[in-house]
């Protein structure tokens, strides 16, 4: 028998790369969620901060935004909306698109961006995975119900995101102002002044009214509000930017307004001057968390709460930016479900159940079926909500002695040895 050398090269090219394929084909053939993240979401006035759109999971972004795609991109601040222009966002490894910025001004703020609608061509199997793994479970139940697993689908996608985050102590109302997206999450209090152990009531909107009946998932992971016991006994804040540090490598954009660097935008016709600023100082991306068990004593309550990674990994990302979507997963298994799996009521309106400290992230796909299109089966729209959450604090100081309240006070204990011991001499004195 002979052997031809060009064939067994061919033959073993085929074995050891096809595997190889078909795994990028997995990871590339996958959706994406969009959500925005920020390096800290409590500021204080003067803090340069990030904020970062992650194309991927919450914990993983595989690729950037182009600004072509954005609708809009804005702050929300003291009833202010400003535009975010598209040339001053940055790109990081190529994977992570940034906008670097400084509040000035204490408050509540919302920060929204919106992208453009794009179409998507599925297989039959590729978009029931997608459904399935996204959660989009209404229609995949839909399509099993009316023997239709079998129908390939032309999709059209948009997703609007949103995230929260305080600045200073004063607390404002812009948590409660829609951005006007095609969908939307606008909590009913504001996530600041939320507590861990407590709940949040958010509502979804969906051209501006309340969706009903529409799956939400709610899910949190370690914050980076972080606090430090010391060994005499006190709980204080970290005065580096709440123990947090950040880095960004993108270039300067610099704007000279009154000696000091801001700079300004024009919105609906009116220039708002607004207390951005941008310079070139570097940040570590990195972020501490104390995975021990943390406990403080505040104004005579106890308090106990975990600091915890959240154990839901994802062993691979989604696409849905670049290309298709939706895949076998029969090599290894991947959701986006994990969390609080909830449902809207008749106000569209979801209870998001706090129970420890954390930065909280919602998502949701409202998908229908298009049947007065030649090009479409389904349209989608996607959002995201991002805010943090940590236990309350006495105002008026962080310093606790820690007293055990079960304890007995020092002075109890030294009235009562005095009076055993005066009791003893008499005893032994008398005998």
């Amino acid at each position: 028998m002979k052997f031809n050398r060009k064939n067994i090269g061919k033959t073993l090219k085929n074995r050891v790369f096809r595997p190889l394929y078909l795994l990028l084909a997995v990871i590339l053939l996958c959706s994406h969620d969009l959500y925005i993240k920020l390096d800290a979401y409590f500021l204080e006035p003067g803090q340069e901060a990030t904020l970062s759109l992650y194309n991927g999971t919450f914990e993983t972004s595989e690729n950037t935004i182009t600004r072509d795609r954005m609708l809009d991109a804005s702050l929300l601040f003291q009833g202010q909306r400003l535009n975010i222009d598209a040339s001053q966002w940055t790109d990081k490894d190529s994977t992570i698109t940034q906008f670097k910025f400084t509040p000035i001004e204490t408050g509540t703020y919302v920060a929204g961006v919106s992208t453009k609608a794009r179409n998507i061509e599925l297989t039959a199997d590729k978009f029931n995975n997608y459904l399935e793994h996204d959660g989009v479970l209404d229609m995949l139940e839909y399509r099993r119900d009316n023997d239709l697993l079998n129908q390939d689908a032309v999709e059209r996608y948009e997703k609007h995101v949103k995230a929260m985050y305080q600045v200073g102590d004063d607390k404002t109302d812009d948590w409660q102002t829609p951005l006007g997206y095609p969908i939307e999450f606008v909590p009913l209090a504001n996530p600041y002044e939320t507590y861990t152990s407590e709940t949040l009531e958010v509502q979804l909107l969906l051209d501006g009214q309340p969706l009903s009946n529409q799956l939400v998932f709610a899910n949190h992971v370690e914050g980076t509000h972080v606090h430090r016991h010391h060994d005499h006994g006190h709980h204080e804040h970290d005065e580096k930017k709440h123990g947090h540090e950040h880095k960004h490598d993108e270039g300067k954009q610099d704007h000279d307004h009154d000696g000091k660097k801001h700079h300004k935008h024009n919105h609906d016709g009116d220039k708002h001057s607004h207390n951005h600023e941008h310079d070139g100082k570097k940040h570590s991306d990195e972020h501490k968390h104390n995975d021990a068990k943390h406990k403080h004593d505040h104004d005579g309550k106890k308090h106990a709460h975990e600091h915890k990674h959240d154990d839901d990994e994802h062993d691979h990302d989604h696409e849905h930016d670049d290309g298709e979507h939706g895949d076998d997963h029969d090599a290894k298994k991947h959701t986006h479900t994990s969390g609080q799996q909830l449902r809207t009521n008749d106000q569209g309106i979801v209870t998001i159940d706090l129970p420890e400290d954390g930065i909280y992230y919602l998502r949701t796909i409202h998908m229908v079926r298009v049947t007065d299109s030649d090009e479409l089966t389904h349209q989608s729209k996607w959002a995201t909500l991002t805010f943090e959450v940590t236990h309350e604090h006495d105002d008026e100081a962080h310093t606790h002695d820690h007293e055990h309240e079960d304890g007995i006070p020092n002075w109890v204990f030294i009235v009562s040895s005095l009076l055993i011991i005066g009791l003893l001499f008499l005893v032994f004195r008398k005998k």
